[in-house]
């Protein structure tokens, strides 16, 4: 395959993996001219129809004089990052041996970012939503080359990223629908993590969210919760991070989560297809707000400045160094030319006003957010004076302190894992590829106050191990029974959902998230229970809350019946086949 034909393969790979982006992308630049503007909720508007999309499953290979740069960003910058980076592209800047620079955006989400940067990425450079990030991805490098001394070629200390630019800043808010945040006092009182709490607490009917600390806004929020419970606006430490006090106060805020779960890109989704009924409030940039209202001027969201603090996305931008160990591909001069070329050209007058026009702060601080065509201006949906209280953002060390804290202060979950192990799944990969994704989830589950079980089924129940918390002795019990999975008989899908909600309804644990994933790669055949009967179940238990997740794996599976299923646990139905269903499995664990 000669070069242009590597780089036509490339393209259109890249174009799949991106296509929604593109397509806002291109809305979005005609907003620039005047014309309209696009929501993040279109560009993942089939984020739930299509399974999750592994885009750091190859690496690329390119020549040593190429000069094409790919950049991973977090999937809310990825639209406005691609229009960007088109713009960039159409003024043709050339290296000094005549190679033409090009700038390719993918989607990522932080926590696969930093994995997928350890290895060898099909991407030269990084900007997720915070520099938190960065500082894990550094972390985790120097372990890893300290892991591998003797063998690796990386002198010790050597930095995994270098150049950092910064382009964009946006604070951490509540957002609220409007009616929503007048109750809570907006905008006469101060409104904050302990309103919130109080608020959850008086009415069970409330729903608010943040999303889980594998993104930077749950991050961060949780964070800010945990500077709130120590009474600190500055210098949170370890010691003050794990003081009974603020744990305490973090596991007051955290037990009136109704859930967790992905950022804000996927809550917009939502948010659009199921409205006011979806959530109350949830934690999310800034910039959302503006975004949403923009679309949606007659269902207006407003962002609440926590009262004790906010902590802001930094939007970093940093080239990977890539070449090491030896058979990785290294970042060529060209490559890295083009980076300082884009770096320098996010700063310039032109990017910082599509990124104020996007929503976010530009970090020229030089530009007027109060006037002008700034979407600031005129409006109390923002405030460019808020927050009040800028809070410091920790070390690193404090930061791992807290989000291993938090997996003993957020809300606790049981979960029934219900797996169908019917003879069709021993075609191809399917039950390897199940096994690997479930021991996935329950390494993912890192709290001993959460609780697992799993219910093995086929014809009928070839096996039930009831909730159970997940200690060290309880996880090896359930590898071994996933070890032990094997795939005979027919599906008796309805049953096997049925029993694990009968189980769990009937513990009638209100203080927990409650929780069951279902997958199963066929068709109904074996039953004898209905899907009215489980109705009529989740209907005599209305007091409880519950969530169901179901898979649908692979192209024989009966979608209409999991959506049902789906539905009645006020859940969602998503898609797999045996390349995507362990990162499926890891992003449901966000959820808990």
């Amino acid at each position: 395959m000669n070069r242009t034909e590597r780089e036509a393969a490339r393209r259109r790979k890249q174009q799949r993996q991106i296509i929604g982006v593109a397509v806002a992308a291109v809305i979005f630049g005609l907003v620039f001219c005047g014309v309209v503007m696009v929501s993040v909720g279109n560009w993942l508007s089939s984020r739930f129809d299509t399974p999750v999309t592994d885009t750091t499953e190859a690496s690329l290979v390119w020549e040593e004089t190429s000069a094409d740069l790919t950049i991973a960003t977090s999937p809310l910058m990825a639209p406005v990052l691609e229009t960007l980076a088109d713009d960039f592209n159409r003024e043709s800047h050339r290296t000094p041996d005549g190679e033409t620079m090009q700038v390719h955006i993918t989607a990522l989400e932080p926590a696969k970012m930093v994995r997928a940067a350890l290895e060898r990425p099909n991407f030269q450079a990084i900007s997720p939503d915070s520099s938190l990030w960065i500082d894990r991805l550094e972390s985790s490098w120097q372990a890893q080359q300290a892991e591998t001394a003797q063998e690796s070629i990386v002198p010790v200390g050597q930095q995994r990223t270098s150049g950092q630019t910064r382009y964009a800043v946006s604070p951490v808010v509540i957002v609220a629908w409007e009616s929503v945040a007048r109750d809570l006092g907006w905008p006469e009182q101060a409104v904050g993590w302990q309103t919130i709490q109080q608020k959850a607490t008086a009415d069970p009917a409330f729903k608010w969210n943040h999303a889980s600390t594998d993104t930077a806004s749950g991050l961060l929020a949780t964070l800010a919760e945990f500077y709130a419970g120590a009474g600190l606006t500055r210098g949170l430490t370890e010691e003050a991070a794990t003081a009974q006090q603020t744990l305490d106060y973090v596991r007051a805020v955290e037990g009136t989560v109704r859930f967790y779960g992905e950022g804000e890109a996927v809550i917009l989704e939502r948010l659009a297809d199921e409205g006011r009924s979806f959530l109350d409030a949830f934690v999310a940039q800034e910039r959302v707000v503006i975004e949403w209202n923009r679309q949606h001027p007659d269902e207006r969201l407003v962002a609440v400045y926590p009262a004790e603090g906010a902590l802001w996305t930094d939007h970093p931008l940093a080239l990977l160094e890539l070449g090491a160990p030896s058979d990785d591909l290294a970042v060529t001069e060209n490559q890295r030319l083009t980076y300082k070329a884009f770096a320098d050209y996010l700063l310039d007058a032109a990017a910082q006003q599509v990124l104020l026009t996007a929503g976010y702060r530009p970090a020229d601080l030089g530009i007027d957010l109060g006037s002008g065509d700034s979407p600031f201006a005129n409006t109390d949906a923002v405030d460019w004076r808020q927050p009040q209280t800028t809070l410091q953002m920790p070390s690193p060390a404090v930061v791992e302190v807290v989000q291993n804290s938090w997996y003993y202060t957020k809300r606790p979950t049981n979960v029934y894992l219900v797996v169908d192990s019917s003879g069709s799944m021993a075609e191809g990969n399917k039950m390897r590829s199940t096994k690997e994704a479930l021991r996935a989830f329950v390494e993912q589950i890192k709290g001993d106050r959460d609780q697992v079980g799993i219910v093995d089924f086929a014809s009928g129940i070839k096996g039930f191990t009831p909730l159970q918390p997940l200690d060290e002795s309880a996880r090896r019990t359930l590898l071994a029974q996933i070890d032990g999975m094997d795939a005979t008989g027919g599906t008796a899908l309805i049953d096997a959902v049925y029993d694990a909600t009968n189980d769990l309804l009937s513990r009638s644990d209100s203080e927990s998230i409650n929780a069951i994933v279902v997958m199963t790669d066929g068709q109904e055949n074996e039953s004898n229970r209905s899907l009215n009967e489980l109705q009529r179940l989740v209907e005599q238990h209305s007091g409880q809350r519950l969530v169901i997740f179901t898979v649908a794996f692979g192209s024989d599976a009966d979608e209409g019946l999991l959506q049902a299923i789906a539905d009645i646990g006020d859940g969602q139905m998503r898609r797999a086949d045996e390349t995507d269903i362990e990162e499926l499995y890891r992003v449901i664990s966000t959820y808990f």
